[in-house]
């Protein structure tokens, strides 16, 4: 009896958890049971990564800064380079995905074809590439540059970029390296190819100097809501993180992207939306947390925070007084467009001041914040998963460690009870976590040239 190929492989929640350091809300650090230089200790990101390969999630990921763009008076920033860190997590775990942030605006694409390759090498086919481009002056300063490339010009660059980093993966065929120690045969150096790139932007020989990722490529990550990010990531990504703040929104979003992927010809791309979880026994306690955590935060921390989201003059926002009306994208669309719509969208959906939104967003700014019971976050998360408004979720716990040990002790065995994510790994890679194929060599060795 034939079988409906729709019901072959059940459709399956993804969840990957974002290490922010001591945790998302900003005053994480100041808890009893924090340490304040868990930014930069090792072990606290691998007993993070560890309670989530506990609950059997898919990846962690790690974001990633080229300046100091916080207020470290009173905040931890993301300070450690991300692969250098995920290589020290895979040694530490077993299955794990490890997805580090990379930005196409300062990088050069050998560089990163390079790191990612050895990541993926050194996890035995775990890794991930988050692919960004770089909006804030800051950044641009520190790499001798001053003024932030405009938005077209920063997509038309990644988009190459990551055109060439593809093929660098793919200038070692498969079966390039022999071993043959009785015949004293290495590589077939026939099988390894210079990929001769000559661009607007790079020119760029190759090939890359160690064999093709066991993954073929590391798994492909973009984040952005703008046009020029939607069409990076229907080109080339295969799970995008997003910052969607309502069902409604989030499922346009996901539509929006499958039909520009379809138009590439390429299956559809796994949406996990950013959400932020303050777990309590009841959701007395869980709203006694959150108030509790953001009480901790300076209000004049919160607007130059929100401030800087919307690109104004903190003095343009009053507590008591909804956003301003004229409010456009920063710097004349240069700007991050993602956070900046989420966050007026939600600011307006809700009506609310500029305190209360502070206080919804649990000090943050554009990702969804959900406080309540674990039965009420589980029933948050099918929703938007059996309703097609997202693949799955990026998760950013309030506090971290235990925020996420909340999530996975409470959380999870619900979803698992519910049938929609796994009670164990199927696989090895991070691509059998996503439900994703490996790639075939693209270059198929220019059709044996």
């Amino acid at each position: 009896m034939s079988r409906n190929p729709a019901q072959r492989v059940p459709r399956r929640l993804h969840l990957n958890v974002n290490i922010l350091h001591s945790g998302f809300v900003p005053s994480a650090w100041r808890r009893d049971d924090a340490d304040p230089r868990a930014f930069i200790d090792v072990s606290h990101y691998v007993r993070v990564a560890q309670t989530a390969e506990a609950g059997k999630l898919d990846a962690v990921f790690l974001a990633d800064n080229a300046a100091i763009v916080d207020q470290i008076d009173f905040r931890p920033i993301t300070a450690l380079e991300p692969t250098v860190l995920l290589a020290s997590i895979a040694a530490a775990t077993t299955h794990i995905g490890v997805i580090g942030t990379a930005s196409t605006s300062y990088n050069e694409p050998y560089n990163i074809a390079r790191r990612f390759a050895t990541l993926d090498h050194v996890s035995n086919g775990r890794a991930g590439w988050n692919v960004v481009t770089t909006a804030d002056l800051p950044s641009a300063r520190n790499f001798g540059r001053g003024t932030v490339p405009d938005h077209a010009q920063r997509y038309e660059r990644a988009a190459e970029f990551t055109e060439i980093v593809k093929a660098l993966w793919d200038s070692w065929e498969d079966d390039a390296f022999v071993g043959d120690k009785a015949g004293g045969r290495f590589v077939d150096v026939d099988k390894v190819h210079p990929i001769a790139h000559r661009g607007r932007h790079f020119e760029v020989h190759g090939a890359l100097n160690l064999p093709r990722p066991p993954q073929g490529h590391p798994v492909l990550v973009q984040a952005g809501a703008s046009a020029d990010g939607r069409e990076l990531a229907a080109r080339h990504a295969e799970a995008v993180f997003s910052a969607s703040q309502s069902f409604e929104e989030s499922a346009a979003y996901r539509r929006d992207l499958n039909e520009r992927a379809a138009v590439y010809g390429r299956p559809g791309v796994k949406v996990l939306a950013g959400l932020t979880t303050i777990i309590g026994a009841t959701e007395t306690d869980a709203l006694r947390r959150r108030d509790e955590l953001v009480d901790q935060i300076p209000w004049r921390y919160s607007l130059n925070r929100l401030a800087g989201t919307l690109g104004i003059d903190v003095d343009r926002l009053k507590l008591d007084e909804r956003l301003p009306d004229d409010l456009a994208l920063p710097g004349s669309g240069n700007g991050n467009h993602t956070f900046f719509q989420a966050t007026i969208a939600h600011a307006r959906r809700h009506g609310q001041t500029v305190r209360e939104l502070i206080r919804s967003l649990a000090g943050g700014t554009g990702h969804r914040v959900i406080v309540g019971t674990p039965e009420q976050i589980a029933d948050d998360i099918t929703h938007w998963f059996n309703g097609g408004a997202a693949d799955g979720f990026n998760l950013m716990p309030d506090v971290l460690p235990g925020g996420l040990s909340d999530f996975v002790d409470g959380v999870v065995p619900i979803l698992q009870k519910r049938g929609i994510f796994r009670t164990a790994y199927e696989g090895a890679t991070l691509r059998e976590h996503l439900g994703l194929a490996r790639p075939d060599n693209a270059q198929l060795w220019r059709e044996s040239a």
